[in-house]
C-alpha cells in the first residue's frame, strides 16, 4: 500500500508518546520511534491513540504530535491520526489539522464525557465524518475506552456515511469474527490489542492490526508470511513475540509502562513518564530486559534463550 491508497490491510505501527525529564514531549525520542518504525516495513503509519496517551496530551500538544509525525514521514506511508474530543466541533477542529498535515485517515474515538446510548454516538461520529472528506475509521474498544457500538450499529454508520470505511478494533478473535459475519465485508477491521491473537484474527477476517512499535517487526513479518501462504513460519514468527505481548498487554497502563519500556531498551531510547503514570518495578524492568533480549534490538539478530544470563 502506497501513501495514498485506500486498501485498508496491513501492520501500521501507531506511536507511543516520549517525553523528557520535564515531562515535555521528546522530540528527538519521536523522530527516532517513526523511523524504526518505518524501517520495520509497516504499511502504514498513525499517532494520537490509547498508545500515544492521548488523553493526558493538551490540545495544543496533539497538534504537534500531528505536525511531527508528518513531516518525519514524509509521505512515506500512509499516515493516520486518532481523533480525541470531548465535543463535534472539538473532534472536528481535531480533523481539519490532520487534513492541514496531510492525513490520509482519520480514527474517531467515542468521547470520553459521560456515557450515551447507541443513537448518540452515531449521531456524534456521523457529524464529524460528514466534515470531513478523509476516509474515516470507528474505534470499538469497549474494554477500553467503557463505551462502543454494536454490529448493527457500525452497519447504520457506514450506511448513512459513507467515507466511513473501516472500523478499529480492540476484541478476541472470535468477537471480532462474530463482528466481521454480522456487517459483512465491504468495512475492513483492523484489530489491536498488542498483536494477541494475530494468527487467529486474520483467520477470522482481519484486513490488518494497528500496533504500539514493540514487537512491531515480529508482527510485519508474521503477516507477511501469512498472506504469502507460509503459514508455518507465520506461526514461529508469531511464537516468537507472544511472551512478550502477553507481558505488556495487561491493561492500557501496564502497555504504557512496560510496552514502552519494551520498545525503548530495543530502540535505545530513554524513557520518563508524565504524571499521573503506572511505575516501573524493580522485577517488572527485569522483565523487560529479558524480553528485549530475546527479540533483539531493532535490525539487530535477536538472543536466543540458550544465550540467556540467569537474572
Amino acid at each position: 500500500m502506497n501513501a495514498t491508497s485506500n486498501d485498508f490491510s496491513g501492520i501500521h505501527a501507531i506511536l507511543y508518546a516520549f517525553f523528557n525529564r520535564d515531562e515535555k514531549l521528546d522530540r528527538q525520542a519521536m523522530r527516532k520511534q517513526t523511523e524504526i518504525a518505518i524501517s520495520t516495513g509497516v504499511q502504514g503509519i498513525a499517532a494520537l491513540g490509547l498508545a500515544t496517551e492521548v488523553a493526558k496530551l493538551t490540545e495544543h500538544e496533539r497538534r504537534t504530535v500531528m505536525d511531527w509525525l508528518a513531516e518525519d514521514n514524509a509521505g512515506r506511508l500512509p499516515l493516520a491520526f486518532t481523533i480525541f474530543g470531548t465535543s463535534v466541533a472539538e473532534q472536528i477542529a481535531q480533523v481539519r489539522h490532520a487534513e492541514r498535515v496531510g492525513a490520509n485517515w482519520v480514527i474517531l474515538q467515542p468521547p470520553i464525557a459521560g456515557s450515551f446510548n447507541a443513537q448518540e454516538y452515531i449521531a456524534f461520529f456521523g457529524r464529524v465524518a460528514d466534515a470531513t472528506s478523509l476516509p474515516v475509521a470507528i474505534q470499538n474498544a469497549p474494554a477500553f475506552l467503557g463505551r462502543g457500538l454494536g454490529a448493527a450499529d457500525m452497519t447504520a454508520l457506514t450506511t448513512r456515511h459513507p467515507n466511513i470505511r473501516l472500523l478499529k478494533a480492540e476484541a478476541s478473535a472470535v468477537d471480532v469474527e462474530t463482528l466481521i459475519q454480522a456487517i459483512g465485508t465491504s468495512v475492513p477491521v483492523f484489530n489491536g490489542r498488542g498483536g494477541l491473537e494475530l494468527i487467529d484474527g486474520l483467520n477470522g477476517g482481519c484486513a490488518g492490526y494497528i500496533l504500539a512499535p514493540d514487537i512491531i517487526d515480529y508482527a510485519v513479518r508474521a503477516y507477511k508470511d501469512y498472506r504469502s501462504g507460509n503459514l508455518a513460519s507465520a506461526e514461529d514468527t508469531y511464537a516468537q513475540m507472544l511472551p512478550a505481548v502477553a507481558f505488556v498487554m495487561q491493561g492500557i497502563e501496564h502497555l504504557m509502562c512496560y510496552g514502552k519500556r519494551l520498545f525503548a531498551a530495543r530502540a535505545g531510547i530513554e524513557v520518563f513518564d508524565r504524571a499521573p503514570a503506572m511505575r516501573p518495578t524493580a522485577f517488572g524492568e527485569r522483565l523487560v530486559q529479558l524480553h528485549a533480549r530475546r527479540l533483539g534490538r531493532f535490525g539487530q539478530t535477536p538472543v536466543t534463550d540458550a544465550q540467556q544470563q540467569p537474572a
